[in-house]
């Protein structure tokens, strides 16, 4: 049995959960979430905690009831505190700029990369080297961190490029400490 999907999900007193069949509805002061449940699973509320049951018990189901459990936990999260990733800008004349809601990177390339920002995510620019992007989505903000991020990965050699705040680059030794 999944360990994870057997824990209920405590709700905040301040957030507002709908359950209409297959479909969960999480709304609170960060804003409203909202999930398609597989049928083979059962979602319900119960003393100001959600649980989530398997309808039969496969080794599939299992599996998803784990993963479902993780998915609403971080909707609850979301709607109360919220989500936030930093990223950093490394390299020699590397910067980003923000003008409205589009973020603009002079990363080495020839022309500025103009990047949109999507719905539901809010990015702020700290100095010239920081990005820092917002949102009560957990999946849309690592799908828009990982695509920021794309523009430019930090290469091996000096480190130059976009990274996460907390990743650890590994360093290279150049050619000529290579040379023997």
């Amino acid at each position: 049995m999944s360990r994870i999907g057997k824990q209920p999900i405590p709700v905040p007193g301040d957030i507002k959960i709908d359950i209409k069949g297959q479909i969960i509805t999480v709304s609170g002061k960060n804003g409203k979430l909202e999930r398609e449940i597989l049928p083979e699973l059962e979602i319900s509320m119960k003393d100001q905690e959600i649980i989530v049951e398997n309808r039969d018990n496969s080794k599939r189901t299992n599996a998803f009831r784990g993963m479902t459990r993780s998915l609403v936990n971080n909707m609850v999260i979301g709607v109360s505190e919220g989500f936030k990733k930093t990223l950093v800008v490394e390299g020699v004349g590397y910067k980003v700029n923000m003008a409205g809601k589009t973020l603009t990177l002079n990363v080495g390339y020839s022309n500025p990369i103009e990047f949109p920002v999507p719905e539901g995510i809010q990015i702020n620019v700290d100095g010239n080297n920081k990005i820092i992007v917002e949102s009560n989505d957990k999946e849309l903000l690592g799908l828009t961190s990982a695509k920021i991020r794309e523009i430019r990965k930090p290469e091996p050699y000096k480190g130059k490029g976009i990274r996460y705040e907390d990743e650890h680059i590994v360093r290279k030794v150049g050619k000529a400490g290579a040379a023997s």
